[in-house]
């Protein structure tokens, strides 16, 4: 059954990526705006912004790697819903395959494409003056962290894929993931801002998440951030798999 299962999903998998690979603009598109807020916030306000590291790019940076997930987990939407209105996704369930396989297809297609938006920021980041004394150990635990992120909101992204009535209202809903990053640490120490805005931005979890990877990037010690943010990261991805599972089951009852 197991063998069964990931030989579907892993068929899936590839139709999916074909299509990326037809049309790469959804990469592209996913890592331009993310770039775009790095070279603004670095280049325009990054001298008047005090943090207190010695490059603002190195600070900035866990923020936008943030941003990039939010950006591309809303394709995932886009695509599931697609397949729904398109008849495919019924067309898979008529056939003999494991009917999660689906499902686990997009989840996994949106994995390798945002790693992929990832890898594309981290360059743009390292030409723009990024640096890390983060070890081999301290980069996997970076990418441990993305991964698992990742793989939570894309669930997320799959409940209005499957519920959604119009294609923009399967993709409306990663707007308020991407406007997260702006009251938290992301572009500003949270010590800056006015009391209310403070304690909202301290604990919500892109802050503890942000901390932990620039703590892992500077070599600090991570403290308490790090299981926090892997407490929220699976915590998310719990309550988004067991709500995006019912959708699923009364999508095709």
């Amino acid at each position: 059954m197991t063998t069964h299962f990931l030989g579907d999903t892993a068929v899936l998998l590839g139709r999916s990526l074909r299509h990326i690979a037809r049309s790469p603009d959804t990469i592209i598109t996913t890592a331009i705006m993310p770039i775009a807020f790095l070279l603004l916030f670095v280049y325009v306000f990054g001298g008047a912004i005090q943090t207190g590291s010695d490059s603002y790019v190195n600070y900035l940076l866990p923020g936008i790697l943030i941003m990039t997930i939010a950006s591309g987990i809303s394709y995932t939407a886009y695509r599931l819903f697609l397949d729904i209105q398109g008849g495919i996704f019924e067309r898979f369930q008529s056939m003999p395959i494991a009917r999660t396989a689906v499902l686990w297809a997009h989840v996994m297609t949106s994995l390798v494409a945002n790693l992929i938006s990832l890898v594309v920021v981290v360059g743009v980041a390292l030409a723009m003056g990024f640096r890390t004394g983060a070890s081999v150990l301290g980069w996997l635990a970076v990418a441990g962290v993305l991964v698992l992120l990742t793989l939570a909101l894309t669930w997320l992204a799959v409940i209005p894929g499957l519920t959604a009535k119009s294609l923009d209202g399967a993709s409306a809903f990663a707007y308020p993931l991407l406007f997260l990053p702006f009251v938290s640490s992301a572009f500003v120490p949270t010590e800056t801002m006015p009391g209310p805005v403070r304690a909202f931005a301290e604990h919500q979890p892109v802050t503890v998440i942000v901390n932990g990877i620039r703590a892992l990037f500077t070599q600090q010690p991570v403290g308490t951030d790090i299981w926090i943010a892997l407490a929220w990261c699976v915590g998310i991805l719990v309550v988004a798999y067991t709500f995006a599972t019912l959708a699923y089951r009364r999508r095709i009852s």
